[in-house]
């Protein structure tokens, strides 16, 4: 079997006395859909940022197609360079809830931004791909918009193009449809669930528990800074092992 795209062991981030993750320990293959689920505060969204190195981890390993974000060695922190772990965490890309658009930039101008800046794609590359990218998300027709004049799914489907435009290995979805109106939520959970068929490796924070169940492969339970339980959907949806997985989705479905 080969190695996973991403392993991470005994993970644990403080923010001063608060422990928000705590011993978390999970592992993702290549072109597996995970989605994580959980009440707020659960460590959710941390964990992402881990990943991204948005967070610094406090202890614990991270390592993305074998190569470290976070190493532990004997009980002490490994000092990794910075240029280091950037360059490991260029294999990611993130998605966040609030779009995070240049809104001084068109549609087609936040995409391409990335690509020439931070991986010296000539200009005319990065507009033949943000095209491609733009007809992906089904808008090609507001390549010359800026985002005010674009609806919430319109710019967070801008936004998973202007992350798929670094050509990541993973995708990181933080709850991608939080901030959208109920009838916009369907256009960006459709572009992410094509996303799955194409076998892009994704992890998902999400509360849309239909959408969760429907295209994972594994859905994870946090609670409290832990993973509670990893399962398939069937096996969570219907028969967790763990009461608190079960109240929590008693209220949510």
């Amino acid at each position: 079997m080969s190695n996973p795209m991403i392993k991470v062991e005994n993970l644990h981030k403080s923010f001063g006395d608060l422990k928000v993750l705590k011993d978390v320990n999970l592992e993702v293959e290549k072109g597996e859909t995970i989605s994580i689920i959980g009440p707020s505060g659960s460590g959710k969204s941390t964990l992402l940022r881990c990943l991204i190195y948005l967070e610094k981890a406090t202890e614990g390993n991270i390592l993305i197609e074998d190569q470290a974000i976070a190493l532990n060695v004997e009980g002490k922190q490994q000092h990794i360079a910075e240029p280091q772990i950037r360059k490991n965490c260029s294999k990611l890309g993130m998605v966040f809830q609030n779009f995070n658009l240049f809104p001084h930039k068109t549609a087609l101008e936040n995409i391409i931004e990335a690509p020439v800046i931070v991986a010296g794609k000539s200009k005319a590359e990065a507009v033949k791909h943000a095209e491609e990218l733009l007809a992906k998300v089904g808008l090609s027709d507001k390549r010359d918009e800026y985002p005010c004049y674009l609806s919430g799914g319109q710019k967070q489907r801008v936004a998973i193009a202007r992350a798929l435009a670094m050509e990541p290995d993973v995708m990181l979805f933080d709850e991608p449809t939080s901030a959208l109106d109920p009838e916009l939520i369907g256009e960006v959970l459709n572009v992410i669930k094509a996303l799955a068929q194409d076998k892009m490796t994704m992890i998902i924070v999400t509360h849309e528990m239909s959408f969760a169940r429907e295209v994972s492969d594994r859905v994870i339970f946090m609670d409290q800074g832990n993973i509670i339980e990893a399962a398939e959907p069937q096996k969570l949806f219907n028969n967790p092992d763990h009461p608190r997985i079960k109240t929590f989705l008693d209220k949510m479905l």
